[in-house]
C-alpha cells in the first residue's frame, strides 16, 4: 500500500497537500469478505492477459469496476453484489497487486493496462459499457475514455484526479513531479518488510475510518509485488491527463471525499476537484462528506445512490 500524500509529502511536500486523494485503493472487510457459503462467481474464461484478470457476475447492461493501487478487486465486492441483479458487472484485478502475479519488472504500468482494458471490451463484445474506477483506477478509466472514446459509454471516477501530483499545487508539472516519483518508487523497493508494514499501517489510518478495514488494506499491500507498485507509482505521479479533457465527449462523473474529522476539508476538496476537472465539458462533480479516500467503505449507501444515478443518467 502506498498513499501519495503520506509517502512523498511526508518530507518536502507535506504542507502543500490539500486533500486525502490517493493512489491507493482499498475497502472494508465487509467489502472483502463474501458471505459464508456463497458461491464463487465464474471467471471470464475467454480473455487471457498478463496485465489484468476479469470476473463477471450478473446480467444486464455492462459495468466495469476498476480498483486501484495495490488493491484487490474485493474493494468493489459489495457494490458488485448489489448491482448484479440489474447489471452484468466486470470486476477487474490488476496484475501485481494483492497477490496477482507480475511479470513486467519496472516497465510501464498504466498505459498498457488501459490498452488491455480496451482489448477486453472489444473481445468480450461489450457495447460502450459504463466504467467506474477508484483512485488510480479512475485515472485509468479516464485514459481509456480519452484514447478509446468509442469503447466507453460513461465514466465515474471515485476520489481520483486527472493528474495526481496536482495535489501539491497548481504550479506542479509532470516533469517537476518526476524526482518525487522516483523517490517514491525507490522507497517502495528499498523498505524492509517490517518497516513497510508499519508505514502502511500508519498510512491506512488517514485513508479509511474503520480499523478492520485498515488491516485489510495493509494485507493487500503486503501481498502486492513491490516492482509493480514502484512502476505504478512512478507512472501515475508523472501522468497528466488534463490536456486531453477539453476534447472529451464521454460523460464523466467525478466523486470525491470530504471528512472534517481526519480527512480532506470540504473547502480544499471542492477547490482542488473544481480546478482540476474544470476543462472537462459537462463533468458532474459530487462531494461525499463523512468519508476518507475509500468512499465505498466509509459511505457505501451514499456511493450506491450516486452509482444508481450515474447509471440511470
Amino acid at each position: 500500500m502506498l498513499h501519495l500524500r503520506h509517502f512523498v509529502a511526508r518530507s518536502t511536500l507535506r504542507a502543500l497537500c490539500l486533500v486525502s486523494a490517493s493512489l491507493l485503493v482499498a475497502g472494508s472487510v465487509a467489502l472483502a469478505t463474501r458471505a459464508e457459503g456463497a458461491p464463487i462467481p465464474a471467471m471470464q474464461g475467454a480473455f487471457a492477459s498478463d496485465r489484468l484478470s476479469v470476473e463477471v457476475v450478473g446480467d444486464g447492461p455492462d459495468v466495469i469496476l476498476i480498483p486501484g493501487f495495490a488493491s484487490s478487486r474485493e474493494v468493489w465486492r459489495a457494490e458488485a453484489e448489489r448491482l448484479k441483479a440489474t447489471h452484468r458487472v466486470h470486476l477487474v484485478q490488476l496484475a501485481g497487486f494483492a497477490g496477482e502475479p507480475w511479470s513486467h519488472g519496472d516497465g510501464p504500468f498504466v498505459g498498457p493496462m488501459a490498452d488491455e482494458l480496451a482489448r477486453y471490451v472489444r473481445e468480450a463484445g461489450l457495447e460502450r459499457p459504463a466504467v467506474i474506477g477508484h483512485s488510480m483506477g479512475g485515472m485509468t478509466g479516464l485514459l481509456l475514455a480519452q484514447q478509446h472514446p468509442d469503447l466507453v459509454g460513461r465514466l465515474m471516477s471515485v476520489d481520483s484526479l486527472p493528474f495526481f501530483s496536482a495535489m501539491f499545487g497548481p504550479q506542479v508539472t509532470a516533469e517537476a513531479a518526476r524526482p518525487f516519483a522516483d523517490q517514491a518508487a525507490a522507497g517502495i523497493l528499498a523498505a524492509d518488510e517490517a518497516g513497510f508494514r508499519a508505514r502502511q499501517g500508519r498510512t491506512a489510518i488517514g485513508l479509511v475510518r474503520d480499523p478492520a478495514t485498515r488491516a485489510t488494506v495493509v494485507e493487500w499491500s503486503m501481498a502486492s509485488d513491490r516492482r509493480a507498485m514502484a512502476a505504478a507509482i512512478r507512472e501515475v505521479m508523472t501522468t497528466d491527463l488534463r490536456p486531453g479533457l477539453t476534447a472529451m465527449t464521454t460523460p464523466v462523473w467525478a466523486i470525491y471525499a470530504s471528512d472534517a474529522d481526519g480527512g480532506a476539508q470540504a473547502a480544499g476538496a471542492d477547490a482542488l476537484w473544481g480546478r482540476e476537472y474544470a476543462p472537462l465539458p459537462g463533468v458532474r462533480l459530487a462531494r461525499v462528506d463523512g468519508s476518507r479516500h475509500f468512499i465505498m467503505a466509509d459511505q457505501p449507501e451514499r456511493l450506491a445512490e450516486l452509482v444508481d444515478q450515474f447509471l440511470a443518467d
